[in-house]
């Protein structure tokens, strides 16, 4: 079976809801195939996490706030955590990000792209990026993004 990991970070519930959408889109274009068995849809926030997690991942969703413009630090412990087991062992898998920020979130994607350069991961598309307020197309683009992933990783696309 193959594995869409979503992970992220939160201390409020922008990103959650964020997160919630991405699984949302995956779990619907899952269902419309009729691939349900196909695709497992893992969500979890950071600290639970573990590079096992990400070495059984066949694509990954990262979702983080914008502290200080920066990523979330415990996106930054995740990312910490998982580079070294992970270094060399998944290369060319499919990955986005999507970040909640309050002031331009060029650094939260900076800081996490920057690190997820090293691990040679596949971008599948522009990180989503919701300034100030999640609104409905915010939304609408993360269950897109959902169901990209998980579609394309049954199809073998990705």
């Amino acid at each position: 079976m193959k594995t869409l990991l979503i992970v992220y970070h939160t201390q409020g519930v922008k990103t959650a809801q964020m997160a919630e959408a991405v699984a949302r889109g995956a779990h619907a274009a899952l269902h419309e195939a009729q691939a349900d068995g196909e695709v497992r849809v893992i969500v979890k926030r950071c600290a639970d996490a573990s590079a096992e997690d990400l070495l059984g991942a066949d694509a990954l969703a990262l979702g983080t706030p914008e502290n200080f413009g920066y990523m979330s630090g415990m996106m930054k412990d995740f990312l910490e955590r998982v580079f070294y087991p992970c270094e060399g062992r998944v290369e060319g898998r499919p990955w986005a990000l999507f970040v909640s920020a309050g002031q331009d979130g060029r650094g939260a994607i900076t800081s996490v792209e920057r690190i997820v350069t090293g691990l040679r991961l596949k971008k599948v598309r522009d990180p989503i990026l919701a300034l100030r307020e999640v609104t409905p197309p915010i939304l609408a683009q993360c269950e897109e993004l959902g169901a990209t992933l998980a579609a394309g990783i049954a199809a073998g696309v990705l």
